[in-house]
């Protein structure tokens, strides 16, 4: 018999054995196997995967944080901005009353300068209606003091002499007339 036949011959015998149950070295192997890989885990791979997540959360947390940040740096933007809007708001109020206002300044300079205007023409033009009425009333006495004296020549009958008398008879004339005397023809019938 050799090696191989004993070898079988103990197989055979260890049949009887239950094969649920490891053999006793076996379990003790595997024991120790197993509580080296364990303590290999704890040692090694427990720090790394505890790294790990401690680096996740401080990343998660700070973003996080940078989240709430940026959030209320984008509140206080916003209520800036708000503020600027409400400072923008009353300050176009602001101007457009003024505006109103100039307006109305304007407009009452330019009322005032068209009723000096106005005051100007209405003087200038009562100055020429003044100056065209007396040169329109010296034209008329020369016209009327020459038919007053055509008038009294006819009524006289005769041609009165001396031109110093024409100017005093004419100027009694345009008194009497203007004064609305009725006995003006006496200072005419009386010079000649």
């Amino acid at each position: 018999m050799s090696v191989t036949s004993s070898v079988l011959l103990a197989a055979a015998e260890k049949t009887d054995e239950n094969v649920l149950v490891p053999p006793l070295g076996e379990l003790i192997i595997g024991t120790i196997s197993f509580g080296l890989l364990v303590a290999f885990f704890f040692w090694k791979v427990k720090p790394q995967i505890q790294k790990f997540y401690a680096e996740r959360t401080e990343r998660i947390e700070g973003g996080l944080a940078r989240a709430s940040s940026a959030q209320a740096e984008a509140q206080a933007v916003l209520e800036q901005y708000r503020a600027q809007l409400a400072d923008a708001r009353s300050e176009a109020a602001r101007i457009r009353d003024e505006a109103a206002v100039q307006g109305r300044q304007i407009v009452a300079e330019l009322r005032a300068q068209a009723d000096r205007e106005v005051a100007e023409i209405r003087a200038r033009g009562e100055a020429q209606l003044v100056a065209e009425r007396s040169q329109i009333v010296s034209q008329l006495r020369g016209e009327l003091g020459g038919v007053a004296l055509e008038l009294a020549t006819k009524i006289v009958g005769h041609e009165l002499a001396r031109p110093e008398e024409h100017g005093q008879l004419i100027d009694d004339f345009i008194a009497s007339l203007d004064a609305g005397d009725a006995a003006a023809a006496a200072p005419a019938g009386s010079g000649g």
